[in-house]
């Protein structure tokens, strides 16, 4: 044991732990930090006063509505794609399962320009919806549209592996003591990769949540109705109000610290649960 320490290709727990707090002191703390502290300039009424008011409001329900809605919808997709990619072969597979990771590699701001251009009343896309009066760009819905689309990667390259590790014989074991195709998604499948898909639900969510590139040129960006809390953070920046743009942030980085808890909170439940059981 002695020998293997004195030969370890790692560095020493002592070090190791030292550059770990101090890499996260300097990427994540201190920035952290400095948005509580320029937010409190302001104090506790100021602070209130620029969280509560009506576009600020707005523009944060906006925000989680939207990214909410995507998680959900990425979710049920993600799982569907990743599903085809583990399950099945077919002509193209690599090219698709290449295509999964593209919203990593392609720029959020080109990203945007070609949503917005596609689902425009008069894009290749979007004429089809005005067709049935269903306005896609420059609304909420294109919100949503934009942030599924750099969300599902997110979905698809978490649940995928653990679908990879469901041996085909287990499903196999089930059908032949009679369960039907739901029962052996329900009761076999679905608790398998159930904390992977609550883990992909909560990083689309988190990543919706602080997406401005692809969301700007689709959203419209009208006040009380399409504006992003990261946009208005933006503006707030443009008119050198420091102190308010930082409000904003601590207001969201709050709320998504709670909305994600309470995710690991449920994960870590489930996960008891399916152990008691």
């Amino acid at each position: 044991m002695s020998q293997f320490k004195a030969h370890s290709v790692l560095p020493g727990f002592n070090l190791a732990l030292g550059f770990t707090l101090f890499y996260l002191s300097l990427i994540v703390l201190i920035p952290l930090s400095a948005l509580f502290v320029k937010s409190a300039a302001l104090g506790w009424d100021g602070f209130w006063h620029v969280v509560t008011g009506d576009r600020v409001l707005a523009s944060l329900r906006v925000t989680f509505l939207t990214s909410f809605a995507a998680a959900l919808i990425n979710t049920f997709f993600g799982l569907v794609v990743a599903w085809v990619l583990v399950r099945y072969s077919f002509p193209g597979k690599r090219i698709v399962d290449a295509l999964v990771d593209l919203p990593f590699a392609l720029p959020t701001a080109v990203a945007g320009i070609i949503l917005a251009t596609l689902y425009a009343p008069n894009g290749w896309l979007g004429q089809y919806f005005a067709a049935y009066g269903i306005k896609v760009a420059y609304t909420p819905l294109g919100i949503v549209v934009a942030l599924t689309f750099i969300g599902l990667p997110f979905v698809v390259r978490t649940v995928q592996p653990v679908l990879a590790d469901i041996e085909a014989e287990v499903e196999e074991a089930a059908a032949s003591l009679g369960a039907g195709r739901w029962n052996v998604f329900h009761r076999v499948i679905f608790p398998a990769i159930y904390p992977a898909l609550l883990t992909g639900f909560a990083l689309a969510f988190a990543r919706a949540i602080g997406e401005y590139g692809s969301v700007i040129f689709i959203a419209g960006n009208m006040p009380f109705i399409s504006e992003i809390a990261p946009l208005l953070i933006v503006a707030k920046l443009e008119q050198y109000d420091y102190a308010g743009a930082t409000t904003i942030a601590v207001a969201m980085l709050l709320i998504s610290f709670v909305l994600l808890l309470t995710i690991n909170v449920l994960q870590w439940w489930s996960s008891r649960r399916g152990a008691r059981e």
